[in-house]
């Protein structure tokens, strides 16, 4: 019998490597989030951090100028943390996006493997099928070539 010869194999291959693109792609996102995650907690933390400068000041007593500033820098960082976390959004966003075609995806491939293996373990019962009439004929052969003799 002919060796196995999957009819799908180049789809195969290629839904394998659109998987393995999408894969990258879903990775590098992640990447990205986590890193936009650590800047808004930065930025958070620098504003923890210069409001609990300008309370201690403010509580031994500053200029009106000095305070300005301080509400000034925490207006700045306030608005730097709204700038980032919308950039977590849409980094969030964008993965999210990214994961559900990745399970897509993997559907896609998993199918074809799926069909590929049914079709690989037909080709095996066939082949079985096929040694197993070839013996009987050759056992009917030889019984059929003793009895004549």
């Amino acid at each position: 019998m002919k060796k196995f010869q999957f009819s799908l194999d180049s789809v195969l291959s290629y839904k394998q490597q659109v998987l393995e693109g999408i894969q990258n792609e879903y990775a590098a996102l992640t990447a990205k989030v986590r890193q936009q995650e650590e800047r808004v907690r930065a930025a958070w933390q620098r504003y923890a951090d210069l409001n609990q400068e300008f309370r201690e000041k403010e509580a031994f007593g500053m200029t009106i100028v000095e305070a300005r500033r301080y509400e000034s820098g925490l207006r700045f960082l306030e608005m730097e943390i709204q700038r980032e976390e919308t950039l977590l959004k849409e980094y969030q966003d964008q993965a999210e996006a990214k994961r559900k075609e990745l399970v897509a995806a993997r559907q896609d491939t998993a199918t074809i493997e799926k069909l590929k293996e049914k079709k690989l373990e037909d080709y095996r019962k066939g082949v079985q099928k096929s040694e197993e009439q070839f013996i009987d004929e050759l056992v009917s052969a030889q019984r059929a070539a003793a009895h004549a003799s």
